[in-house]
């Protein structure tokens, strides 16, 4: 037997298995909290860095195009030179990365920064995620993904509070120096505590299965960024991106397809629990990003709320996702994890409806409670996935299996934050148009206000606009609705997998 063939599962002992667990949602917790703690620094950044408007959006796409481009490596980096050693270096090169991108002092070297850092970042996701699948036995799994669940769950969220709070009192280079102590902390326990993996030198690296695949993420990720700005295929540039990346995925397909070693293993595919699963884990993406983005969008410009305001409204959304994961937690051994995974998605269906009723005059403890129902929700969706995608998975594709999840989330997300970012504008300015039919010079402008001529068309405007904008908001929940709700139906159709052998409680770790 081939060490390829050999099992990764190996339970750790309860005191290593619970500081293992702490160490893998410490990493993608950093890694989570700092693909949104920098989106409120970047006005900051853009007078300090003296960059343009357009240009100080690359700080985010170089780290997230260079977090796609390097996730599909994970796994053959892993097995050619073992998991602990990758994850340490990893968290090492993200923790030096980080003071460097601190101390920038030009927007291009801030951009080499952060696509080294994307680059560290892209396994620490995938390989905390076997990890943690690896060091847990089936009947204390459940316990143990509702603790990891925390970091990909609730540090998104709590992101743009942090940088918001760190920028105000502070400037916007602590937002990269707050990694310095977590990644220390990382590092320092990774060593200490978690078990390294076999090597395995047999499979060669599909070099030219993952150019085609670097060239469609690249190309995919700079269409999805930069195609709202740009007037999407009315871009030149945007056009030459959408042929690069439709090129690039036939080219990788029919590689695939014909190649003795394509990139990812076939043996994937054939899985019905994973690829479903993968489903959903692409529809949490979705829902993540876009509850992240429009919540805090509405609330600072139309309901005209402090961004310190609209972070306090948006932290019980936080603490609801921790109760959730708290939950799962409890109840994991007694309830089959696909009716909670689709009663959490229900319930983000529901509070997306809920936001569909909002106006312009919603009280914030409406705001509170729909955003908390949403927060439990996306928390019980998520955190019994990772454990049902792998279920029936065999141990060897575990790694490679994380990293094409962690890939479909990241890609996921970048989709719906891209057609919700875009289908707010079209349907602002569709409704602008609409709205602006029912009134003229002689008709309700004394409804709006009592200064007539040239300032009180500018007052009509600005109200008419700001009616419109709400519309878009509510339709675009009606939306959100719709597929919570059509995600909820998936876990219907996917089979429950083969209990294992049940192992000694002793090596089973209780987290409570």
């Amino acid at each position: 037997m081939s060490l390829s063939d050999q099992p990764a599962h190996n339970v750790a002992a309860p005191v290593n298995a619970l500081a293992i667990t702490i160490i893998a949602t410490v990493a993608t917790g950093m890694q989570s909290l700092d693909m949104t703690i920098v989106n409120v620094a970047l006005p900051h950044m853009e007078a300090s860095l003296n960059a343009a408007h357009d240009q100080i959006a690359w700080v985010l796409t170089s780290y997230i195009v260079a977090m796609a481009i390097a996730t599909p490596c994970v796994f053959w980096l892993a097995n050619r030179f073992g998991r602990k050693r990758l994850f340490i270096a990893s968290i090492t090169g993200f923790t030096v990365v980080s003071i460097f991108c601190g101390v920038a002092q030009t927007l291009p070297e801030m951009v080499l920064f952060r696509l080294v850092q994307g680059v560290c970042a892209a396994a620490l996701l995938p390989l905390s995620q076997a990890i943690m699948l690896d060091t847990h036995p089936r009947e204390s799994l459940g316990r143990a993904m509702a603790l990891w669940g925390t970091g990909t769950t609730v540090a998104p969220t709590l992101g743009p509070i942090l940088g918001g709070y760190l920028t105000d009192q502070f400037n916007w280079r602590w937002c990269f120096y707050v990694n310095l102590p977590i990644g220390i902390f990382g590092v320092i326990a990774a060593v200490a505590f978690i078990p390294e993996t076999g090597r395995n030198f047999e499979r060669k690296f599909d070099w030219q299965g993952f150019g085609f695949l670097a060239l469609v993420l690249a190309c995919f990720q700079l269409v999805m960024d930069r195609g709202e700005q740009n007037g999407w295929l009315q871009s030149p540039e945007i056009k030459i991106e959408a042929a690069l990346a439709l090129f690039g995925l036939y080219m990788f397909l029919v590689h695939s397809a014909t190649t003795k070693q394509p990139f990812f293993d076939p043996a994937m595919f054939r899985d019905r629990t994973f690829m479903l699963s993968l489903i959903l884990i692409a529809g949490g993406g979705m829902l993540i990003n876009a509850q992240v983005f429009l919540a805090p969008l509405l609330m600072q410009t139309e309901l005209n709320y402090p961004v310190i305001t609209s972070g306090l409204l948006m932290g019980p959304r936080g603490v609801a996702t921790i109760v959730a994961t708290i939950t799962y937690g409890r109840v994991s051994q007694m309830v089959d994890s696909r009716l909670l995974i689709m009663i959490g998605f229900l319930l983000c269906g529901v509070s997306m409806y809920i936001m569909s009723g909002w106006s312009l005059a919603v009280p914030e403890h409406e705001i509170v409670f729909a955003s908390s129902l949403q927060g439990f929700g996306i928390g019980l969706a998520l955190c019994p996935l990772p454990a049902l995608t792998f279920s029936t998975l065999p141990p060897r594709l575990r790694t490679e299996g994380s990293g094409l999840f962690a890939l479909i989330r990241n890609l996921a997300g970048a989709i719906g934050l891209s057609v919700i970012a875009s289908q707010l504008t079209e349907l602002a300015q569709a409704n602008h148009a609409r709205l602006g039919t029912y009134f003229t010079p002689f008709r309700h402008l004394s409804d709006v206000s009592n200064v007539a001529g040239t300032t009180g068309m500018k007052v009509l405007d600005l109200t008419v606009t700001q009616q419109a904008n709400m519309i878009a908001f509510i339709n675009v929940f009606r939306l959100l609705a719709l597929l919570s709700f059509g995600f909820a139906m998936v876990p219907l159709i996917i089979q429950r997998g083969k209990q294992p052998p049940r192992r000694q409680e002793n090596a089973a770790i209780l987290i409570e």
